[in-house]
């Protein structure tokens, strides 16, 4: 997917056969292999979304998406996606995704990490820029448009003279561990609200502010 052109979803014949309904996707974004990590823990409330829909055991590899998907009818029409790419190329993923279920930016929710909350501290950000998370960064770049609401779930940054990169990279402390569970359990209800407010008339007939080629002006990226 190149960057000058424009996204188009319903790609597929099985994209084709949900355009009555408006199928969303929830994405964790994160490193792959790099489970129990605090940049990863974006999939761990995927991880806990599957449970408490009771499809945990569904997860399936899909090379056309470089991913772990579940697919889901009820109680609402909604993909899951774990990228099995760089944090950094996690756009790619959820572009192609996009294309293959059909899903249009505006009903693609963003799991990721945030350095500037503290742990037991989450937040909706309703689309605009990065605020310096690659991830992101990577999927605005791959969709060409920067409307995706984000689930931004508090990490802090690191105390005293260590480095941004190894925090992030680095696990939870057996401290963190205990307000995790939590944070898990608090993002998922987030995640399902959302999905309501997503499914609502109002928002499928205004797509959240925020310009839809947002990203078209950046230097030409492939994404594929």
């Amino acid at each position: 997917v190149l960057l000058s052109e424009a996204f188009t979803p319903l790609m597929s014949s099985e994209a084709q056969i949900h355009a009555k309904g408006r199928r969303k996707l929830v994405v964790g974004l994160g490193n792959p292999g790099m489970d129990g990590t605090r940049h990863s823990v974006g999939m761990a409330v995927l991880g806990a979304l599957a449970a408490r829909l009771r499809v945990a055991d569904r997860w399936r590899p899909d090379k056309h998406v470089s991913g772990e998907v579940i697919v889901c009818e009820e109680p609402t029409s909604v993909v899951l996606l774990r990228p099995r790419l760089l944090m950094n190329v996690n756009g790619v993923s959820v572009a192609r995704a996009a294309g293959k279920y059909g899903i249009q930016p505006e009903d693609i929710l963003l799991v990721h990490d945030e350095l500037d909350k503290p742990l037991g501290k989450i937040s909706i950000k309703q689309g605009g820029s990065p605020r310096g998370h690659n991830g992101v960064r990577s999927c605005i770049d791959c969709l060409q448009t920067d409307v995706m609401p984000r689930l931004r779930v508090g990490i802090g940054r690191p105390a005293g003279k260590s480095s941004v990169e190894r925090h992030v990279l680095g696990r939870f402390s057996c401290e963190e561990k205990k307000v995790l569970d939590s944070v898990l359990l608090q993002s998922v209800d987030l995640v399902l609200s959302q999905l309501s407010v997503l499914d609502s008339p109002k928002n499928a007939c205004s797509p959240p502010a925020g310009g839809r080629h947002a990203a078209q002006s950046r230097n030409q990226k492939l994404c594929s």
